[in-house]
Order: C-alpha cells, then sequence, then structure tokens
C-alpha cells in the first residue's frame, strides 16, 4: 500500500489543475545513484492495465508492480525545508541510502 500525506494530496491536485489534465501520480523506482536504487515520480493521464492503484485525499497513485515490492507501505509527504521545498519518502523498506539521500536499497 502507498499513501500520500494531505499536504501532498493538496500539491498534487494543484499541479493536476493547472496542467489541465491527468489523472493522478506515477510512483516507482530505477536503478541509479550510488545506493542502488532512486524514485522517479511523473504526473499521468492513463493508467496502464498492470498498474497498481492507490487513492489517498482524492488522489491517485499509480505504481508498476515492479517497484511495489521495494516501495510498498511508502508514505509521500511533501516538505518546505528553508527555500527548498519537494517529496519526502517514508520508505519502510530502506535498509541504507546514500549521504545525500538521492538513492537507497532494500537489502
Amino acid at each position: 500500500m502507498i499513501t500520500i500525506t494531505e499536504k501532498a494530496a493538496r500539491h498534487v491536485a494543484s499541479f493536476l489543475a493547472k496542467r489541465g489534465k491527468g489523472i493522478g501520480l506515477r510512483f516507482g523506482v530505477r536503478t541509479s545513484g550510488c545506493s542502488g536504487m532512486a524514485y522517479k515520480l511523473e504526473f499521468v493521464d492513463d493508467v496502464n492495465p498492470e498498474d497498481h492503484i492507490f487513492e489517498s485525499h482524492g488522489v491517485k497513485v499509480l505504481v508498476d508492480p515492479k517497484s511495489l515490492p521495494y516501495i510498498d507501505g511508502t508514505e509521500l509527504d511533501f516538505v518546505r525545508e528553508g527555500l527548498n521545498e519537494g517529496f519526502k519518502f517514508n520508505n519502510p523498506n530502506i535498509k541504507d541510502q546514500c549521504g545525500c539521500g538521492e538513492s537507497f536499497n532494500v537489502q
């Protein structure tokens, strides 16, 4: 299961409204970085037949079956720290991550 905080849901809904189209947010992982995997996010217009769909606070989060084992249980949040803002991933599966926080592993 993937959840999204109310603050993150408001941010996604606002962006989709400004964009003028879209059904939600695609959340997955890709091989990258010094620790092995990195998150990927993109706004989506179509559902793939194999997608797992989770909904929180009225926002759909779509996850491909290959990514789900690495991010199952993750909560997406949207935070502002000083002048920076962005998504924060609260993933209970992480065993190690790089110093910059851009990549992680689950082994």
